[in-house]
């Protein structure tokens, strides 16, 4: 089920749960996001995140991943989604308290949003598959809550619920999918959606296709350059299935 392009060779998760699959595995010992920590430099009161990186003057307690500075909180498990052929990291996926949250951020047009059409993609697609989905107003606007086909331990099928949320920003486009306890209480979400609202996007100069995935690397290691795609490329998307969960790398800090 291609929500971001059709013809790709992964599929990227939507939930943060034990690693499967192929890819590299790598287990570190503790977690993200310790208490007495060096505290964000944010925007002006008042004003609502995801930030560009041109209104954050400073990582401060964020991680490094590179294309998105992510906050953390004590007791934050942080594992990196990995392409299976490419072995190139794809997205990010946090979780604490029984909810996770899987973050992508992408290139995005300068002078409109993706946001709109993605909810309709992803919606078509989520029902195509005999699941449900209602777009209604939330934290960070639109956003989708659906109800997923899944197979239980014991085999038996039933619905597993995922919020999916999305903000525009200055040629970026940052999703969020939250599953677990977040996706159905609106308590348990609050810690999620607050680390989502504090993650700083970083968008490099160079010119890309709407879509096309941003890069992103480990905490601590230097992120190398990347080419930059042609104006007009077609996008080097991952194909994004809520269904499916990809190999990972796990990362406790």
């Amino acid at each position: 089920m291609g929500l971001f392009r059709r013809s790709a060779s992964q599929k990227s998760s939507d939930e943060a749960v034990a690693a499967e699959g192929s890819g590299t595995e790598e287990t570190a010992a503790d977690a993200v996001g310790t208490p007495g920590t060096q505290a964000p430099v944010v925007p002006a009161a008042g004003t609502r995140g995801p930030f560009d990186s041109s209104q954050v003057s400073e990582l401060g307690a964020r991680a490094d991943l590179g294309a998105i500075w992510l906050p953390g909180v004590p007791g934050m498990e942080l594992r990196m989604e990995v392409d299976k052929k490419t072995q190139k990291i794809t997205g990010a996926a946090v979780a604490v308290n029984g909810s996770a949250l899987q973050i992508q951020a992408f290139a995005a047009p300068k002078t409109m949003g993706i946001w709109d059409e993605i909810r309709e993609e992803i919606a078509e697609s989520v029902r195509q598959q005999g699941g449900t989905v209602d777009d209604i107003p939330g934290t960070f606007g639109r956003e989708l809550l659906a109800k997923l086909p899944a197979t239980g331990p014991d085999g038996q099928k039933g619905f597993r619920a995922a919020r999916f949320v999305g903000v525009d920003g200055p040629r970026w486009f940052l999703r969020g999918v939250l599953t677990g306890k977040a996706a159905a209480d609106p308590e348990a979400a609050r810690l999620l959606e607050s680390v989502f609202a504090n993650i700083v996007v970083v968008r490099d100069q160079n010119a890309r296709p709407p879509r096309d995935l941003l890069a992103m690397h480990l905490p601590g290691q230097a992120q190398r350059p990347a080419a930059a795609a042609p104006e007009g490329a077609a996008p080097s998307l991952p194909t994004f299935d809520p269904l499916t969960r990809g190999p990972e790398i796990t990362e406790r800090r």
